[in-house]
C-alpha cells in the first residue's frame, strides 16, 4: 500500500471518533524517516487514546503493518508509526506547546485534509 493511502486510512480512522484539527504535513523529501505526518487532536486523555487504539485497528484491518506506538499511557501524544506515515494524536495544550506545525511550517498541508477536519 502506498504512502497516500496509508495516509487516507489514518484520517478516516481518526475522523470516525471525531478527531478535532487533522493536519496531514508531507515529509517527502524533508526527511528519510517518513513521507507523512499526521496530526490531530482530542478532546481527553480517554479520546486520544481511542483514536490512536482505532488509528492501529485500522491499519490492522487494512493489512498495514504498526512499528510502534508510543505514549499510550498518558495519552497526553500518542504517536502511532506505520513507517511511511506518523500519526501524532495530542491533547490541544500538548499540540500547542510542541508546536509540530510550526517546526514543518514551510512543508505543503493537504488542504482537502484540513478541509474533512473542519
Amino acid at each position: 500500500m502506498q504512502s497516500e493511502e496509508i495516509k487516507q486510512v489514518a484520517i478516516q480512522a481518526l475522523e470516525d471518533l471525531k478527531a478535532k484539527d487533522i493536519v496531514s504535513l508531507d515529509v517527502r523529501g524533508h526527511t528519510s524517516v517518513t513521507d507523512f505526518m499526521v496530526i490531530a487532536s482530542g478532546t481527553s486523555t480517554r479520546q486520544v487514546a481511542a483514536m490512536a487504539q482505532n488509528v492501529t485497528d485500522a491499519f490492522k484491518e487494512a493489512g498495514i503493518k504498526t512499528l510502534g506506538v508510543e505514549g499510550k499511557n498518558s495519552a497526553e501524544w500518542v504517536l502511532v508509526d506505520a513507517g511511511d506515515v506518523v500519526v501524532h494524536v495530542m491533547l490541544p495544550q500538548t499540540r500547542e506547546f510542541y508546536d509540530l506545525e510550526r517546526l514543518w511550517g514551510d512543508l505543503p498541508r493537504n488542504a482537502e485534509d484540513q478541509a474533512a477536519s473542519s
